[in-house]
């Protein structure tokens, strides 16, 4: 009589030792709670011990990651770029992989990176923990990883800010920008490039590191996220007309393009005679003059 000998394979090793989802449960329409809950299931499916965290408040994961397990070797930001934004700032050890679920109103990371939406897809792609380092800049006292805006956009992002109640949709920015267009004075903006004063005065400068924004303009293609360098976008005037042409060839283009010029740099400098308002990263931020420098430390985002 033969034998029949069944092989039973090993449980598949856990992919991490321990994790932490921080989520907004506001993100996504008042969806975030629900796949941050969903991902931290997927993950403890997976054999990793999991912690979860829905957020109370700005700051509130900045905080929470400061009393994280040191044995946490995997972080996952539910949310949109401000979430994540916190998440950067707050992380003890950058070499600690980053996994990103995007729901916010334009997750232009997300979109840069082809990070998915969809729990299922998500947790394979944490599973694989193929990694890309991110370069990050410090903007006066904030944390920068996509954009930063001086002028009419930081005067829009400061009117959103200014009527927010609750969650924000791309329509309360359109709204914003309207409101700010009427009366708008372009601004005489002064630049700094790595020591270097430009002799030019600019109506708007973008200082992005990523290849859209807002989720609406296309920015130069051949943005590397990890060369250390930033993409610095100059507006000659920030006139009207301009600013229209400029926001049609990023929309059904890609900027530069026009009369918008493109440089590079690790230092910015961006001064003013009158106060100019500002943005990082879609967070009103205060007013001229402005900071920027690249950080010598990188951090590390699971990507598909």
């Amino acid at each position: 009589m033969a034998v029949t000998t069944l092989e039973t394979s090993a449980p598949e090793e856990a992919p991490f030792r321990r994790a932490l989802v921080l989520g907004n449960p506001i993100s996504g329409r008042g969806k975030g709670a629900g796949v941050a809950t969903e991902v931290a299931e997927g993950l403890r499916r997976m054999g990793v011990p999991t912690e979860l965290h829905l957020t109370r408040g700005r700051g509130d994961a900045r905080y929470h990651l400061r009393c994280t397990d040191p044995e946490t070797d995997l972080v996952v930001s539910v949310g949109g770029d401000g979430t994540l934004s916190e998440v950067l700032s707050g992380i003890m050890d950058p070499d600690v992989p980053v996994g990103v679920i995007p729901m916010g109103t334009a997750n232009c990371l997300g979109q840069a990176l082809g990070l998915p939406r969809d729990v299922h897809r998500a947790l394979e792609v944490f599973r694989s923990n193929k990694t890309r380092r991110l370069d990050v800049a410090r903007v006066n006292d904030s944390l920068s990883f996509l954009v930063t805006g001086v002028g009419l956009d930081g005067m829009a992002v400061r009117e959103v800010e200014r009527r927010r109640r609750g969650p924000i949709t791309k329509l309360d920015y359109a709204r914003a920008v309207l409101r700010c267009w009427f009366g708008y004075h372009p601004p005489r903006l002064e630049v700094e490039l790595d020591g270097e004063t430009l002799p030019d005065r600019y109506g708007l400068v973008l200082v992005a590191n990523t290849t859209n924004y807002g989720g609406i303009l296309r920015l130069a293609q051949d943005t590397r996220l990890d060369d250390g360098l930033w993409e610095v976008y100059l507006f000659p005037t920030g006139s009207r007309r301009e600013l229209v042409s400029s926001v049609a060839r990023g929309m059904f283009g890609t900027l530069p393009a026009g009369a918008v010029q493109l440089r590079r740099a690790k230092q910015i400098r961006i001064r003013s005679d009158e106060p100019v308002p500002f943005q990082v990263d879609g967070d009103f931020r205060g007013e001229t003059p402005v900071e920027i420098e690249v950080s010598t430390t990188q951090y590390n985002l699971i990507v598909p």
